[in-house]
């Protein structure tokens, strides 16, 4: 946590809540261990800032560098018990386990986004670091990486979940609020049988009143 002080008065008194601040990529893989010792599970929401500092300023492989280390701290502290690992993604990036079909024009897009906006390809090196280097066997770590579309700002409402997108990212752009994403990596990390249908997986989420209708 970089800010606290942005943080409602609930939280900063609640005994069942810790509060590290600090910039995640200042901590070592030391600390961050001891931060993890005993933990059963690490949702990563993190994302650049949407203005041309962090669009192009460094840290330019914040999420993949994070993600990096969290597994890495994970891995060093050996449990006994896998950690279940919850990384929010994005829509933009395609499941490469998966034949997704993508139209030549979003083809030619994403092409362009990766040459021009290193947030993208940030977001594709993360979850292709869960998907190649942790992998589907490993010895301490389950990991969903959460593909949501447009993210909003809106009450909590139903929301749908699919294995690929069902709508273009890029033409035809669904939306899924910001409370939604959270309620379902909660659901994740908290209801097992959620977890077991979706571990190795990347789920696209939408709110249900945005999906398309024959």
């Amino acid at each position: 946590m970089r800010s606290p002080e942005k943080l409602p008065e609930s939280w900063k008194n609640n005994d069942l809540l810790s509060i590290t601040s600090a910039s995640v990529l200042d901590i070592s893989e030391d600390e961050m261990a001891a931060l993890l010792l005993d933990c059963t599970s690490v949702a990563s929401c993190l994302g650049h800032n949407m203005s041309f500092k962090g669009i192009y300023g460094a840290p330019q492989k914040l999420v993949t560098d994070t993600v990096n280390l969290l597994c890495n701290a994970i891995k060093k502290n050996a449990p006994k018990k896998q950690v279940k690992f919850v990384l929010m993604n994005t829509t933009g990036n395609s499941n490469r386990y998966l034949d997704e079909p993508i139209s030549s024009g979003q083809k030619l897009v994403i092409g362009l986004l990766r040459l021009i906006l290193p947030p993208h390809v940030d977001n594709e090196n993360a979850a292709d670091y869960l998907r190649i280097n942790i992998g589907q066997s490993n010895n301490f770590i389950e990991w969903v990486a959460v593909r949501p579309d447009g993210l909003v700002n809106e009450e909590v409402t139903e929301y749908e979940l699919h294995p690929s997108p069902t709508r273009s990212a890029i033409f035809d752009a669904g939306k899924i609020s910001r409370i939604n994403i959270g309620n379902f990596m909660a659901r994740l990390i908290t209801d097992n049988d959620l977890w077991s249908k979706w571990q190795g997986k990347m789920p696209v989420v939408y709110n249900k009143e945005s999906q398309k209708t024959d």
